[in-house]
């Protein structure tokens, strides 16, 4: 008999060979896994895998409501949903458990996003008198120039710069390789700190071409990414919740706002469904209404 452990090993497995996913995505479904195994567990009567049914589910589910958000929770169902279709697919289970749950309703917040006089306030505000000045102008370019996500920009390698051609080598979900247009601009910066900076550090042999690296010479973290953004927001005195992601957004916002094809879009950001696309852009009422007046036969002012 297939027990939890096992199921959730295989799982495991079936997510980083078959779908591809991340290492941060497998281990946000394993965690959502868990946390039903740990339910399962803490009953009067330790319940066994094939057990598990709906009523079973919306019990788990009614318990966590009360300690977790309701987009966490809708994450959690949609991971939970995936366990059971893959154990669906290993004849396991007959049917999905998760069919007739519905997830909470959620309002979308969309990120702050920066205008171009903020992220000049941003550069202006790093010292590039001090060792990691430079590095920090260029990651600040390269995530709003490109459009990358934290992990693209972290994981980006120096043989990933084509700049004769103009473009970078972007891994992405589930290592997915995209090519990137990169500006004359954004290339300058790279070109600066590599130049100018990295090529006068102790580089670690493991992170040789890694493109942006700490002081120590190895990999910058994810974390450390987010505390050099915060910090150089603060320091320019923007009064927004900016984060990493805050910069792409303006990437794919402002190319929105200048005319650029939303199919272009989703292809510089590299988005498998241009629903997410439209999902992750937003124009402001305003620019609606402009638009409307600007290009609707009927919205020409008399």
């Amino acid at each position: 008999m297939q027990n939890w452990k096992n199921s959730i090993s295989s799982f495991k497995l079936y997510l980083k060979l078959e779908k591809k996913l991340s290492d941060n995505s497998i281990t946000a479904y394993l965690n959502d896994v868990q946390k039903l195994y740990q339910f399962t567990k803490s009953s009067e009567n330790p319940i066994e895998l094939k057990q598990v049914d709906s009523n079973i589910i919306k019990a788990f589910i009614y318990q966590i409501s009360e300690i977790i958000a309701p987009a966490t929770q809708a994450r959690l169902i949609s991971g939970l949903r995936l366990f059971f279709n893959y154990l669906i697919l290993e004849n396991i289970f007959s049917s999905n458990p998760m069919d007739l749950l519905e997830s909470p309703k959620i309002s979308r917040k969309l990120p702050d996003i920066l205008n171009l006089e903020e992220i000049d306030q941003m550069i202006s505000a790093i010292d590039l008198t001090m060792p990691e000045g430079e590095r920090n102008s260029a990651i600040i370019e390269t995530l709003y120039g490109c459009g990358l996500r934290v992990s693209e920009l972290t994981n980006l390698h120096i043989s990933d710069l084509f700049f004769n051609e103009s473009y970078i080598k972007v891994t992405g979900k589930g290592d997915k390789q995209r090519f990137v247009p990169i500006s004359d601009y954004t290339q300058k910066r790279i070109n600066i700190y590599k130049d100018t900076v990295r090529n006068h550090q102790e580089i670690h042999p493991d992170f040789e071409d890694i493109l942006f690296l700490n002081r120590r010479g190895k990999q910058l973290s994810r974390e450390m990414i987010f505390h050099i953004i915060k910090n150089t927001v603060k320091k320019a005195g923007i009064q927004k919740n900016i984060s990493p992601h805050s910069l792409r957004h303006s990437f794919a916002t402002h190319l929105l706002e200048n005319g650029a094809d939303l199919r272009a879009i989703q292809l510089l950001l590299g988005h498998e469904s241009i629903t997410t696309t439209e999902i992750y852009l937003h124009l402001d009422r305003k620019k609606l209404r402009e638009s409307l007046i600007k290009f609707h036969p009927r919205g020409q002012k008399l």
